[in-house]
């Protein structure tokens, strides 16, 4: 407890030896799975009795300084450049969510559609320290390309020769007739060879690749054309490089010029393979058929133009399915959207959902939230599990990659996306290869069990899971612990009916005093760019296990239902 003025407030104390003084945090909500929620900030020097405010922003700059203070002398050097880029992204993200903030829309209050919500993730990542931060896009590209402020564009289109043009589907329709149709009768005086294909591309890449010497030299040569912006206007997703179009069949996944959180978001070549074979491997499981509340939006064509010398040229597109067109996308909304902090004043829209179920029902808050967690679960949760343990494919699912359909009030159906996501069990490599044996040409698809666990444990329990638990505890509507026992419950059947992978790591989850984590600000103190470097299992590290928490594992002391 720390006194001020106005009484006694809940606090942490951080020690910063190198800088001689002690910070003192008031935390306003605490989690046992999540994120606490802090309010202000007094510091004061270790041989000074009197505490002094310091302003959040001030905090936060020293806490980055004494974090680069406790490397050796001999490293400070290296150091500084590191600390002076996050200090320049940390206040680059906090520039660009204060403009997020001004240009908010109120959120609707009957049901949103997939691109509002979307489009509504002002704060950003809840488990990384500059959330915000996009390197290279400017201030005035931001108004027509970043999501939050809903600008609309038109993609920029390059007419390629044939033989220079790289393509797969796992569709009847080959990819150049996928991009053809996109423009449908809108071709604006676009013409083509008999010997041509059309490549798009999101106007920024579209501006970086024509500065490349390489382009400059195909259009020299005539083997490829800039066509200029063409067809039907699209929007950002929450990804930023992944745009979507109301009237269109396919969203497009693009290379973009710009550091997004931890990287530069480049389509690597065999992520583009990795979508198609994929693709196949669903198809040919027949999962759509067995599973009916939980869905895996595909990407099952590429295209991109070919260089020598170059595994990537720059022209990557992922083609991605659209399942929300026009009305079809009503009612669907991203896990992190759902969980994300509100503006100080208004609900988040999990809270929201819960409030008007809980009117609609005549129950309480606490009742109605362990009922749409259960539903959560069985959509989201236990699908994921159960594919793993049938064919040895975890999914990185966390909450950016995870959307539920919400259209009723309660979690019906789950979607996944993201052709980045793979991890395939070396364990099942002989079943998958049966069905699909392109799977194993292609690096970093399989990987060992052990590895896969980590993985999945952070990105389907601690980053989404847990993200929806800390997110009712913060909105005082059910405590956590009986969410986290539901949870538990939950994960002791699977493991009791399954007996593969899912069931190992469902143990995994229940059993170790520790789970696996990342470490976003390790990488940001590093300045690692996670999907350019050989760091990326570092950046896994084991935290306290919520899950055998004594409030968790205790049994309860109420009469809700927790294994019904």
């Amino acid at each position: 407890m720390h006194r001020t003025a106005g009484g006694s407030v809940d606090s942490v104390e951080w020690s910063l030896p190198r800088q001689h003084m002690i910070l003192r945090v008031e935390v306003t909500s605490s989690s046992l799975c999540g994120p606490h929620h802090f309010g202000r900030v007094w510091g004061r020097g270790v041989s000074d009795p009197a505490w002094r405010r310091i302003e959040l922003i001030s905090a936060l700059h020293i806490l980055v300084h004494e974090s680069y203070r406790q490397a050796e002398e001999s490293q400070a050097e290296a150091l500084r450049g590191f600390e002076l880029e996050l200090l320049m992204r940390v206040l680059e993200s906090y520039q660009q969510t204060a403009l997020y903030i001004d240009s908010r829309q109120p959120q609707p209050e009957t049901g949103s559609h997939f691109i509002e919500a979307e489009q509504s993730l002002v704060f950003g990542h809840w488990q990384h320290p500059t959330p915000k931060s996009r390197q290279g896009m400017t201030y005035w590209q931001q108004e027509s390309y970043a999501p939050e402020l809903r600008g609309r564009f038109k993609l920029h289109y390059f007419a390629a020769k044939a033989e220079h043009v790289r393509q797969a589907s796992a569709r009847s329709t080959e990819a150049h007739e996928i991009v053809r149709s996109l423009l449908g009768s809108n071709v604006e005086g676009l013409t083509l060879g008999n010997d041509e294909y059309l490549l798009p591309m999101h106007p920024l890449q579209a501006e970086a690749l024509l500065l490349d010497p390489s382009i400059q030299a195909m259009q020299e040569e005539g083997l490829l054309r800039h066509l200029g912006p063409a067809g039907p206007v699209f929007t950002a997703t929450s990804s930023v490089r992944t745009v979507y179009g109301a009237g269109t069949d396919w969203m497009l996944k693009f290379s973009l010029p710009v550091r997004i959180t931890n990287s530069v978001r480049l389509n690597r070549r065999q992520e583009l393979e990795a979508g198609v074979a994929m693709a196949k491997l669903i198809d040919r499981i027949g999962f759509a058929e067995t599973s009916q509340n939980f869905r895996i939006i595909q990407d099952p064509a590429y295209i991109t133009l070919e260089l020598p010398g170059r595994s990537e040229s720059g022209f990557e597109v992922i083609l991605r399915e659209n399942p929300f067109a026009g009305e079809k996308g009503r009612g669907v909304v991203t896990v992190a959207a759902l969980t994300a902090d509100p503006l100080p004043g208004e609900p988040s829209r999990l809270e929201r959902l819960v409030r008007m179920l809980a009117s609609r029902e005549g129950d309480t808050l606490s009742d109605t939230s362990l009922a749409w967690f259960r539903r959560y679960l069985a959509c989201a949760v236990e699908p994921l599990i159960r594919l793993y343990d049938d064919y040895g494919v975890a999914l990185e699912a966390h909450q950016q990659n995870t959307l539920l359909d919400v259209s009723n009030g309660y979690p019906s159906v789950s979607y996944y996306r993201d052709n980045q996501g793979f991890y395939l069990s070396e364990r099942y490599r002989g079943l998958l290869a049966g069905h699909v044996p392109e799977t194993q040409t292609i690096p970093s698809l399989y990987f060992a069990d052990s590895e896969i666990r980590d993985r999945f444990a952070y990105y389907l329990i601690v980053n989404q899971v847990f993200s929806i638990i800390s997110r009712i505890g913060h909105d005082g509507l059910c405590d956590e612990s009986l969410l986290l026992r539901l949870l538990r419950a939950h994960l002791e059947r699977g493991a009791l009916e399954m007996t593969g992978a899912g069931r190992d790591f469902a143990r995994h989850i229940l059993d170790l005093p520790t789970i696996a984590s990342k470490a976003n600000l390790t990488a940001r103190l590093f300045d690692v760019d996670e999907l350019q470097s050989g760091h990326a299992p570092m950046l896994y590290r084991p935290v306290s296990n919520p899950m055998r928490a004594p409030a968790v594992l205790t049994a309860p002391r109420t009469s809700h239902a927790i294994a019904s």
